[in-house]
């Protein structure tokens, strides 16, 4: 019996949708209606994307910062209520995804964002449909580096380490996946640490170029098996 195709597991932000501009104008403005005169740069808020949602909201606000449970709390609830702009996606995401998915991959999501607001943002990008597994942060699940979420996938796809391939953008990606011997991708114009040093064989710089090299995997799998 032939072996199938890899599933491909997808890390969200920073890998599919750039989100830092949604977060900043969210916090700046949670900035502006306290009358702070704080400011976020938007180039140096970038790495904060990756270090956990009360970590990045008390950093970007700075010295408005109140409790930082509640901050988070606040800036989750207007998050859950603004729309992720389709542009937001990084470039040749959507063709390539369904190119993946038709070539028979089956994909999936795992993030430390909330799951409600993995549902949403995949809803409003137009991709939900693309991925039969998402998972998300919450109350029972460990962020990662902690293997909690990505152990939820693996049972939700029905499959084992060795018939995947994760796909992310940061050192948190690469620890998860590495905990589960999963082989990792890593898309360089993402979140990660600046001290972070991937393997370069196994780094790609666009989308595209990524999912071009899962395609010519493919398409030479299916010609041994021929």
């Amino acid at each position: 019996m032939a072996k199938r195709l890899h599933d491909l597991i997808f890390d969200l932000d920073g890998t599919l949708v750039d989100s830092c501009g949604i977060c900043v104008d969210i916090l700046s403005q949670m900035l502006v209606e306290r009358g702070s005169d704080h400011r976020i740069d938007p180039l140096g808020a970038r790495p904060f994307m990756s270090h956990g949602g009360q970590r990045m909201v008390s950093a970007l606000l700075g010295p408005a910062c109140g409790d930082p449970a509640a901050e988070l709390a606040e800036f989750r609830a207007r998050y859950a209520e603004r729309p992720t702009d389709p542009a937001s996606l990084f470039a040749g995401v959507v063709e390539n995804l369904t190119l993946l998915a038709d070539a028979g991959h089956r994909l999936a999501i795992c993030s430390n964002k909330p799951q409600n607001l993995c549902d949403k943002v995949l809803a409003d990008t137009g991709l939900a449909a693309l991925f039969p597994v998402v998972v998300g942060g919450g109350p029972k699940l460990r962020a990662k580096p902690h293997p909690d979420l990505l152990d939820e996938t693996l049972c939700l796809l029905g499959t084992a380490p060795a018939d995947c391939i994760f796909i992310g953008d940061s050192e948190l990606d690469h620890q998860v996946a590495e905990a589960r011997g999963i082989p990792f991708l890593f898309l360089t114009y993402g979140y990660a640490d600046p001290s972070y040093q991937p393997d370069p064989t196994t780094s790609h710089d666009d989308f595209t170029g990524m999912a071009g090299a899962l395609l010519d995997l493919t398409r030479g799998r299916r010609a041994r098996r021929a």
